[in-house]
């Protein structure tokens, strides 16, 4: 499928559902488009040779700034990919309502064919471009961590702006992802996993939905298939089976393993560190290929690597009930008309997989507020919680002790608020797409439903910047 556009993917997607917005085709054609594209090349020396860099950054929107959206190290970063996913980022945000445009970066090489001394070269230099073209800054546009890249890769970015831009008081929000000595938030690593949990959750717990797809309301029990073990994809996995689901299928690029009683996320992990392979897991069943597992009997699929991996030839033998994007742009149009036929649920990419962007936008908060979440209020809540459950042992007579006295005591710590504030954006987002849905039965997925959402709130925000006399 070498025709195969994800720019295309996503402008298909966003005119099924235009048709149900009563936008100005004016207004429709400006959200569509990319608004800014920079594509560069630069040269870096690699051991005796001078190498030239291809590199990327893409803003879709300026509806409102920043502009937000991660960079990713990949040989199949093209144009069309980085456009794809910067068009994403901005309906992604709106979904959720974080105060961001869309963008995108990319640079394409193969991170593994480097040392670190030469990724460190190559990220600094990618840097200092994006600052010499005003594409990069806590105002203008805020990279992040994707496919490829790290907290190390943030580590130099912020750095290399910092350098070059002294004494800039809001410098540390010119990326985010970034560790945590370096003014990152902890929560960060596992948001966008923990953001597919809690989305799928609220689906899950809906009785209308359940009922129609034949299954149980709840997470207990479910059987679940994760493809793409990166970060994404394991911390999905890993909350999932801690909320007593079952995961009954994993695959990764070397091949995929099955077990209808259950894997254990952590052994499974432990075992490929060790031998370099997911593959002969002791308590796990080859599969002969690795896109079998995409097949397999269960109630959640969750492709967490790369797009275009369902597409019209292999939907069709697709047996789960529900398919949670965890990875951008995994299904092609095709799959889902597939999908919508057959009456499977496809909850979609675009706002799915929007821990990550949420919580990034706690962390560029906390940048520009120059304080810690929780500092100011955790002793004060665990003061006044000890005080109140000394009235109410005094009171009953009754003592309250071990875990149970923690866990009222406790004062919310960052990563505790970054969680609640990450959970009640997955809940809020996940009822408003059902809702537009259920309020127009002609909407045909779950998908169309996120892109009226993301049109109507970017419509929005254009009509009131008056940009359109």
């Amino acid at each position: 499928m070498s025709d195969y556009s994800f720019f295309g993917a996503v402008e298909k997607s966003f005119d099924k559902a235009a048709q149900f917005t009563t936008w100005d085709p004016g207004i429709l054609e400006q959200i569509k488009q990319c608004n800014a594209v920079y594509r560069m090349h630069f040269p870096v020396k690699i051991g005796d040779k001078i190498e030239v860099i291809k590199a990327y950054r893409v803003q879709h929107s300026h509806h409102k700034l920043p502009c937000k959206g991660g960079i990713r190290f990949a040989l199949s970063v093209n144009l069309d990919e980085v456009m794809a996913l910067a068009a994403l980022m901005t309906y992604k945000c709106a979904i959720v309502n974080v105060p961001f445009a869309g963008a995108k970066g990319g640079i394409t090489i193969d991170p593994k064919k480097y040392t670190p001394y030469e990724l460190e070269k190559i990220t600094r230099r990618y840097t200092s471009e994006l600052i010499k073209k005003n594409f990069i800054g806590p105002g203008i546009d805020v990279p992040a961590p994707d496919y490829g890249t790290g907290e190390r890769e943030m580590a130099w970015i912020v750095d290399t702006y910092t350098s070059m831009r002294p004494g800039e008081i809001d410098g540390l929000g010119c990326v985010t992802g970034k560790p945590v000595t370096q003014g990152g938030v902890r929560g960060r690593r596992e948001a966008t996993g923990l953001g597919v949990f809690f989305g799928l959750r609220e689906v899950l717990s809906m009785h209308e939905v359940m009922d129609k797809l034949g299954l149980p309301v709840g997470v207990e029990g479910k059987r679940v298939v994760v493809q793409g073990l990166g970060n994404v994809g394991y911390h999905t996995a890993k909350f999932f089976q801690e909320h007593g689901a079952k995961i009954v299928g994993l695959s990764e690029y070397e091949g995929a393993i099955y077990n209808m009683d259950g894997l254990d996320i952590e052994k499974v992990i432990e075992h490929r560190k060790n031998k370099g392979s997911l593959l002969n897991f002791p308590g796990g069943t080859n599969f002969a290929k690795n896109t079998d597992a995409l097949e397999m009997e269960c109630d959640i699929l969750i492709p967490a690597a790369l797009e275009n991996v369902i597409n019209g030839q292999n939907a069709p033998n697709v047996k789960a009930k529900i398919i949670g994007e965890a990875a951008n742009g995994p299904l092609t149009p095709e799959a889902d008309e597939i999908f919508a036929k057959r009456g499977i649920l496809v909850v979609p990419d675009m706002y799915l997989n929007a821990g990550g962007v949420t919580v990034s936008y706690f962390e560029w908060l906390k940048n520009l507020s120059h304080v810690r979440y929780g500092r100011m209020e955790k002793r004060f809540t665990e003061n006044l919680n000890t005080h109140i459950l000394g009235s109410i042992e005094d009171l009953t007579g009754k003592r309250v002790d071990g875990k149970e006295k923690e866990l009222i005591l406790h004062g919310p710590e960052e990563v505790d608020l970054v969680r609640s504030g990450l959970e009640e954006t997955m809940i809020t987002a996940t009822r408003e797409i059902m809702d537009v849905w259920k309020k127009n039965p002609q909407i045909p997925d779950m998908r169309t439903a996120a892109y009226v959402v993301a049109i109507n709130k970017v419509g929005t925000s254009y009509a009131e910047l008056g940009i359109f006399p």
